[in-house]
C-alpha cells in the first residue's frame, strides 16, 4: 500500500497568501480613507485665509519640505502650475545654502512637515518672517514651531497610518498630498481657470492633445483649395489636384462658403459635359462645417460619422481653413 505524503498542498497555502495580501491592501484603502474624511471634515477659514494667502501675491508659491513631506511638496507645486497658480518647489537643504535667494518678497511659502519641527526648514521660515514673505504651514502638530510662526496653519486631522507599525508616512502624506490637490483646484476655480489656458499649459502629452483646436492644425490662406461657383469643372479639377484635399470649397465674392465639391460630387455628375460645367453646378450646398474653436477630437467624430476625409473650419459663413483626417492622425487625437 502506498504511503500518503506528509507534506501539505501548496494551493491553500498560496491562497492564504494571496488573502493575508488582498486584507493588507484594502486595510490601506480603509485607513487612508478615513484619513482623507477627517482632513475634508476639518475644513474651516483657515482653508479659506490660505486660498486668500496665496491667491493675493503677485510672485509665485514656494512650496518646500524634507523627505516624504518633500516628495509631496514636489507634486503640489507641479499641480498648482498647472492649474494656474505660479508655483515651484525649493528644497529646505539647499535653500540654506543660496536657494533663499529664489525666494522673494512678491512670493508665498507652502511648507509641509508632517511634525511642524523639521530642523531643515528653519532657514526657510526665518527667511519668510524676515522679509515679511507670507507662510501657510501644513503640519499635524499644531504647537510645533513652523505652525508658531505661520500666518496661516492647515492642521492635519489625527489619523492612524496605514503602516502597521505606525512609523511610515502613509495616511500622513496622502492626506497632505490631497490638501495640496485642493488648495489647488479652489484656486483655479477661484480664477476661472479654463480648458483653454490648461491646454497652453500642457500643449504636450495627451492632456494637451485632448485639447487641441482644430485652429491649431488646419490649412489656411492659399492652402485652402476654393473657387468661385462661375469658375468651369477643368479649372476646379485642377484646384482639386494641386491642393491635396481631395475637395475644393466654392465660395462667393464675400468670402462666403456656399458650397463644396467632393469626389461623390464628381462621379454623380460623371457626363461628357462635365469639364464645362461649373462649380456651381455640381458643389454640394450647405457643407459640414465646423467651428475654429472646435476640439479636433469632436472635428473627428464629426468626420467619422459623415464618412468624409476634409472639412472645412468656417466662421460667420466664412472659410477661415481646412482639417484632413491625415493631420488629425499627425497630431496624435486617433
Amino acid at each position: 500500500m502506498r504511503a500518503t505524503s506528509d507534506k501539505p498542498p501548496t494551493e491553500p497555502a498560496a491562497a492564504s497568501q494571496a488573502e493575508k495580501d488582498l486584507a493588507a491592501a484594502r486595510r490601506v484603502f480603509e485607513i487612508e480613507a478615513r484619513g482623507l474624511k477627517a482632513a475634508a471634515s476639518n475644513l474651516d477659514e483657515r482653508f479659506v485665509r490660505a486660498l486668500d494667502t496665496l491667491a493675493g501675491i503677485p510672485g509665485r508659491v514656494v512650496v518646500s519640505g524634507m523627505g516624504k513631506s518633500g516628495h509631496v511638496a514636489h507634486k503640489i507645486a507641479a499641480t498648482l502650475a498647472s492649474t494656474g497658480t505660479p508655483a515651484f518647489f525649493v528644497h529646505p537643504g539647499e535653500a540654506s545654502h543660496g536657494d533663499l535667494g529664489m525666494i522673494t518678497r512678491d512670493d508665498a511659502v507652502l511648507a509641509i512637515s508632517n511634525s511642524g519641527d523639521t530642523a531643515e526648514l528653519a532657514d526657510i521660515i526665518a527667511h519668510s518672517r524676515r522679509f515679511t514673505i507670507p507662510l501657510v504651514a501644513i503640519t499635524a502638530n499644531q504647537d510645533s514651531a513652523l505652525a508658531e510662526a505661520a500666518d496661516v496653519v492647515l492642521v492635519l486631522p489625527d489619523s492612524d497610518e496605514a503602516c502597521p507599525m505606525g512609523l511610515a508616512p502613509t495616511t500622513s502624506t496622502t492626506v497632505t498630498l490631497a490638501l495640496g490637490d485642493a488648495l489647488a483646484i479652489a484656486l483655479l476655480e477661484r480664477r476661472a481657470f479654463t480648458a483653454d489656458e490648461f491646454q497652453l499649459l500642457h500643449p504636450g502629452g495627451q492632456l494637451g492633445r485632448k485639447l487641441l483646436k482644430v485652429a491649431d492644425i488646419m490649412h489656411a490662406g492659399d492652402a485652402m483649395p476654393m473657387v468661385a461657383p462661375g469658375e468651369i469643372m477643368a479649372d476646379v479639377l485642377v484646384t482639386i489636384t494641386a491642393k491635396r484635399f481631395g475637395c475644393a470649397g466654392v465660395a462667393d465674392a464675400q468670402g462666403r462658403l456656399l458650397g463644396i465639391i467632393t469626389d461623390g460630387d464628381l462621379r454623380r455628375h460623371m457626363a461628357p459635359d462635365l469639364l464645362a460645367l461649373t462649380a456651381g453646378d455640381i458643389m454640394t450646398k450647405k457643407p459640414v462645417t465646423v467651428p475654429p474653436q472646435s476640439l479636433v477630437a469632436e472635428a473627428l467624430a464629426i468626420m467619422d460619422e459623415k464618412a468624409i476625409t476634409s472639412i472645412f473650419v468656417v466662421e460667420d459663413s466664412k472659410p477661415l481653413g481646412i482639417v484632413h483626417i491625415h493631420d488629425i492622425l499627425r497630431s496624435g487625437i486617433a
